[in-house]
């Protein structure tokens, strides 16, 4: 709400340096604004009188875009996921540790996914050691913790790791 919009009897009025000047009469904060050739904008709606402030609306819009905006980056600490498969090739596996170290340069948790089907769940020896392979090839890159241990599932083998600060 801007000038006015405003529908208040009266508002708690805010200079434009931040400075507060007390509660007064909607008329008397707009015609604070009109002297100072600026607007009068509401802060607030939910507070008794409502909080309204003295600037330039067009600047106070940019700065509440730019603000929203820095609040949609990211943030390090989410759960990623690699998926593998049980007959992943190296050269595939090379590709997928990339896109691990990746992540885990970004401050994320990386889970590993090792998908079993059919005859496959017999055969978990033979998944363990891709999963080993993975983390062995990770390893030289860069330092890993394990934050889950490697873990049997319904159809799957799964696993935590995270990137290992010390160094």
């Amino acid at each position: 709400m801007v000038n006015n919009q405003i529908r208040a009897k009266e508002v708690r009025l805010i200079d434009e340096n931040g400075k507060q000047l007390g509660i007064m009469p909607f008329e008397q904060a707009a015609q604070f604004a009109i002297e100072r050739k600026l607007d009068l904008i509401q802060v607030t709606e939910k507070v008794k009188p409502p909080v309204c402030k003295l600037g330039d609306y067009g600047k106070y819009l940019y700065l509440e875009e730019k603000k929203e905006k820095t609040a949609h980056k990211h943030k390090g600490g989410e759960l990623k996921g690699i998926r593998l498969t049980f007959n992943i090739s190296l050269h595939d596996l090379e590709t997928k540790v990339r896109q691990a170290e990746k992540f885990l340069k970004r401050e994320d948790k990386v889970k590993i996914d090792l998908l079993l089907r059919g005859r496959q769940k017999y055969l978990q020896d033979f998944a363990k050691e891709k999963i080993e392979k993975f983390l062995e090839i990770l390893k030289e890159i860069m330092p890993i913790k394990v934050e889950r241990e490697l873990k049997k599932e319904a159809r799957s083998l799964t696993m935590i790791i995270s990137r290992d600060k010390k160094e």
